[in-house]
């Protein structure tokens, strides 16, 4: 049966999908992607897989993919990370059996992606990503397609998608937010962008950023004319979002869990789902915050659940008629709703500093701080003080070491040559030298070395000696019966 490709694979393979569960790295795994597909998602992909990873791991290929196989679990789309058109298009074959097409990740903005070399740090690299998708469309089985966050220039986002367009990919998902946008400096996602893209190619274009409830998805198809709609952190606050519907947090938190029994994977995962649907909850009841966060157990973190939702309803029953919900948010905290995540200025605010230029402070600000007052610490250093109360983060209290006179790492106290172990040890070698600080003894293992060929040479030589002799003797005894 030939490949389906561009429309005809939106509408046959993927069931025309218009709501759409993203790849999210440890939190779009198979229990997760259940439940969101129970309460309206039409296609989901898996995480990010590292395409090198994939293809050497006999177990990360189980653990992601290779599981418990569920019907339920498609239409399907596997998303690689990855730079080397040969890894990439190996690790898809050994996937291409287990989903309906192959996704190349070229969104990611994390520092990890910037340091691995792949996700949005390809974006420039257009040579490359033509080489890529050519060869993955030229050797799958089943389409390949893209997802893409966006240039700040409009025309030359356009140029990007019809490259990639005409290299192979068969859909596109546009993220309307430039690399730089993340964390605290995420900002709105331009729809202007994804318009201009969908206007611009003849593939199937997905849609994603800005989705927070249905309404949102509703209006970006609208606007943009796209297939469909991609969520992330909306669907992680509110697996029923694509239903319309905002359900208690403790029902859809139930819900997972007991999908996770069937299906289980890393208790991390599940932690971390948590901490995302109860998000607000937490900030009321951060004791079990902290019970959450240290809990090692399924059963553990089913409990936590239970003794949340106790409290929740114990607040129901006492609420006031007419109470309306606080901090501004748009439903009571144990209500399944969006996050709207603060930006530069509101976390200066929270944080208790002017919001002026000057007293600007993100996260690394406080992490960096020099006092030990724990106020100003960032949440990990204040739980590392609870764990250790003598423990202090002034750098001026941290022991100095004395720098390798090579290459300025910390030096050996002992070291004969003022060096760390690495230099250390090349020197040594070099020099059939010891160094007795670092436990290297060339020079002592050369000597004995030597010792030991000289004992065994002499306790050789009598008799090469004696069978030189008898050799000689055996030889004249011939030499004469020959004479004769």
């Amino acid at each position: 049966m030939p490949k389906l490709r561009g429309e005809a694979f939106w509408r046959e393979t993927l069931r025309s999908a218009h709501y759409v569960v993203a790849p999210m790295v440890d939190q779009s795994e198979l229990a997760w992607r259940l439940l969101s597909r129970r309460h309206g998602a039409q296609l989901c992909y898996t995480p990010m897989l590292h395409a090198q990873v994939f293809l050497r791991d006999a177990n990360y290929r189980r653990e992601n993919l290779y599981g418990e196989a569920c019907p339920e679990d498609r239409p399907l789309i596997v998303q690689f990370c990855a730079n080397d058109p040969e890894v990439f298009v190996q690790a898809a074959l050994l996937a291409q059996d287990y989903c309906d097409a192959i996704d190349l990740n070229l969104g990611c903005p994390q520092m990890i992606a910037k340091r691995g070399h792949y996700g949005a740090f390809l974006q420039e690299e257009w040579d490359l990503l033509q080489r890529m998708i050519l060869l993955a469309n030229e050797k799958l089985s089943v389409p390949i397609t893209c997802k893409i966050r966006v240039f700040p220039d409009i025309d030359k986002t356009v140029k990007y998608a019809q490259m990639l367009e005409k290299a192979g990919c068969q859909l596109l998902t546009v993220h309307g937010r430039t690399k730089e946008q993340k964390g605290p400096l995420a900002g709105v996602a331009s729809w202007e962008h994804i318009q201009a893209v969908r206007k611009a190619v003849n593939i199937p274009v997905f849609a994603n950023g800005n989705i927070q409830c249905l309404s949102d998805v509703e209006e970006c198809i609208r606007k943009t004319g796209v297939h469909g709609v991609m969520s992330a952190e909306g669907n992680l606050h509110n697996p029923a979002l694509f239903e319309g519907r905002n359900p208690l947090v403790w029902e859809m938190a139930e819900e997972y869990l007991e999908i996770v029994r069937k299906y289980p994977c890393p208790l991390s995962y599940v932690r971390a789902h948590l901490f995302k649907l109860w998000h607000h909850t937490l900030q009321v009841h951060q004791q079990l915050r902290e019970e959450l966060a240290k809990v090692k157990t399924l059963e553990g973190i089913v409990d936590v659940n239970r003794e949340l939702k106790l409290r929740c309803q114990e607040e129901i029953a006492n609420q006031k008629e007419g109470e309306k919900p606080k901090e501004g948010l748009p439903f009571f905290h144990w209500i399944c709703q969006p996050y709207i995540r603060p930006g530069p200025k509101e976390r200066c605010r929270e944080n208790g500093d002017s919001g002026t230029e000057k007293g600007v402070r993100g996260k690394r600000a406080l992490e960096e701080e020099e006092d030990g007052n724990s106020e100003l610490l960032s949440k990990n250093k204040q739980k590392k003080k609870l764990r250790n109360p003598n423990k202090s983060f002034d750098p001026s209290l941290k022991p100095k070491y004395a720098k390798c006179d090579q290459c300025g790492n910390p030096k050996g106290n002992k070291c004969v040559f003022n060096m760390c172990r690495g230099c250390c040890k090349k020197r040594a070698f070099k020099e059939t030298a010891d160094c007795p600080g670092h436990g290297l003894l060339f020079k002592t293992k050369y000597e004995k070395s030597l010792s030991w060929q000289h004992s065994q040479r002499g306790i050789q030589t009598p008799e090469i000696s004696q069978r030189g002799d008898a050799e000689v003797g055996e030889t004249a005894v011939l030499k004469e019966a020959g004479d004769s």
